[in-house]
């Protein structure tokens, strides 16, 4: 090939290369643009889902809100008629009767009125888990101290039923670091689930074993079972194992599921076990243990003396209120009875009472204002009474407002009438002032 022809050739390659580079980065243009495209609506997806997920998780928020303020509102709306019930059954119980009927009949109307108290508790409770408004008081407990309290918080429904319960502690004490209340509730409602699906003469476990570094705890039954279908899902919200209708205690199905959530809420864990339908049930409980600690020696503490005193008890439920000051007389106390706040402060102005009993869900104003009204009527040489707020309202919110309103004790209806005595003997009231 001649010099010519080479340079020719040559130069067709170069040409031949350069339309290639110029195709591939056509090419390579026309896809980034595309590509460009692509992200610049992706991207505008990706905003529009985030928006979208914002306000779903606003709108959830809001949904919780309102099922929270509607929940307390139920309580205290159940709560307020449940009141004068069982100061009705205080007050048959202190009246003499020959006729063993009426000690039934009042016993089954405490046993109802403490089933329906229990049921809000555990309503509350179930909402204040899932919104994470629950505060443990932790302290060293022993667990024998909380197990004889839920024993005794259910002995009368198991009783009733003619259930065996027997109880296997060890010799040796164990303890555990968590809230003594709820640690009662805890196995007061594994009591109380035993006793509801085991038929009547039936039989009742509880035996607590120390296991290496744990406590466990088993509550077991010879009653109903769970099925292999619902046992997954026993600790779920609103999951009931399905019962007959003769069954009427069937419940709303979350007394378990605040057992799982208060057992967590102590570092430990909740299972249950069946065999099935009509096996019985056995569920179990794990705590981590906490070493032996050097109990303080119990002084015996000696019961405040009686004196007495004047009240004035504020409340808008008719009955609720004649029937807690027929109890108050009863327990020799000087009663008046108010039924709005105007009334109260006239009442209190006019006879100075040394304690005030009063409602918050008041028709005119609310408990609260009539608590700082008490408050700033007491002049600098008054002797300031003692305030106790006494109402359907009863979360630990509610508990703040009220002492922060000036209330000295927040007691939730239905109030045992040995509970409100308790605070007011141990009032510091002078004997002469009455």
């Amino acid at each position: 090939m001649s010099p010519r022809e080479q340079a020719l050739a040559q130069r067709e390659r170069e040409v031949a290369r350069r339309e290639e580079a110029l195709r591939l980065w056509e090419l390579t243009r026309s896809t980034v643009e595309a590509g460009s495209g692509d992200l610049r609506e992706a991207n505008a997806h990706l905003v529009m889902a985030t928006l979208a997920a914002e306000r779903l998780e606003e709108a959830a928020q809001k949904a919780k809100h309102l099922q929270d303020e509607f929940l307390a509102m139920l309580a205290h709306e159940l709560r307020n008629p449940l009141a004068p019930i069982r100061s009705a059954v205080n007050l048959m119980e202190r009246i003499d009767t020959a006729d063993p009927r009426l000690t039934t009949i009042r016993e089954v109307v405490r046993r109802q009125v403490e089933h329906m108290a229990r049921l809000l508790d555990d309503l509350l409770d179930a909402s204040r888990v899932t919104s994470g408004k629950v505060t443990l008081q932790r302290r060293t407990v022993k667990v024998s101290e909380f197990v004889d309290q839920a024993v005794e918080m259910y002995h009368g429904l198991i009783d009733s039923q003619r259930q065996h319960l027997t109880l296997d502690m060890p010799a040796s004490p164990l303890f555990v670091n968590g809230d003594l209340t709820r640690l009662a509730q805890i196995i007061g409602n594994l009591l109380h689930n035993a006793a509801k699906y085991t038929p009547e003469g039936g039989d009742i476990a509880l035996i607590a074993r120390r296991e290496a570094d744990e406590v466990v705890i088993r509550v077991t039954d010879n009653g109903s079972g769970i099925s292999a279908e619902s046992l997954p899902h026993i600790f779920n919200l609103f999951a009931q194992e399905e019962r007959s209708l003769s069954r009427s205690q069937g419940g709303l199905g979350i007394g378990l599921t605040v057992v799982r959530s208060m057992v967590e809420l102590h570092g430990g864990t909740v299972k249950a076990r069946s065999d099935g339908l009509g096996a019985g049930s056995e569920f179990t409980v794990v705590l981590p243990r906490v070493a032996k600690v050097e109990e303080p020696a119990l002084q015996p503490t000696p019961r405040p003396a009686f004196v007495p005193a004047r009240i004035l008890l504020v409340d808008d439920n008719v009955d609720a209120g004649v029937m807690l000051s027929m109890l108050l007389e009863m327990s020799g106390y000087e009663v008046e009875v108010a039924q709005d706040g105007a009334s109260a402060l006239v009442a209190f102005a006019r006879q100075r009472s040394q304690i005030v009993v009063c409602d918050i869900g008041l028709p005119d104003m609310n408990g609260y204002e009539v608590a700082k009204r008490l408050r700033r009527s007491c002049t600098a040489g008054d002797s300031s009474p003692l305030l106790i707020a006494l109402t359907g309202y009863e979360s630990p919110e509610d508990r703040k407002r009220a002492l922060a309103a000036g209330f000295d004790h927040h007691l939730a209806k239905p109030v045992d009438l040995e509970d409100l005595l308790k605070v007011i003997v141990r009032a510091d009231i002078s004997p002469g002032e009455l």
